[in-house]
């Protein structure tokens, strides 16, 4: 194996990894933003009505890009899996 194809995998992994913690992070962020800047106006210190939204915000992503990412991801392992031969020779 040379050391492109090895950074060359090991890229793909991190670029798809980036790309699935974005996609369930970044809604998560915004619906803590806004929950933070609603309890900043109201002076409401409740910790459950910080974290309920995000934890909704959160399941409503992945039943809605959850197949996407599953399916990216087998498609990463699956070409992981056909390069097996030249990876070791």
């Amino acid at each position: 194996m040379t050391p492109e194809v090895a950074v060359d995998l090991f890229r793909s992994a991190l670029w798809l990894t980036a790309v699935t913690v974005a996609i369930l992070v970044v809604p998560s962020l915004i619906a803590g933003l806004i929950v933070a800047v609603f309890q900043a106006a109201t002076q409401i210190n409740e910790q459950t009505l910080s974290f309920l939204p995000r934890l909704m915000v959160m399941l409503v992503t992945l039943m809605w890009a959850g197949p996407w990412l599953v399916r990216q991801w087998l498609e990463y392992t699956e070409t992981l899996v056909h390069n097996i031969p030249f990876v070791i020779g």
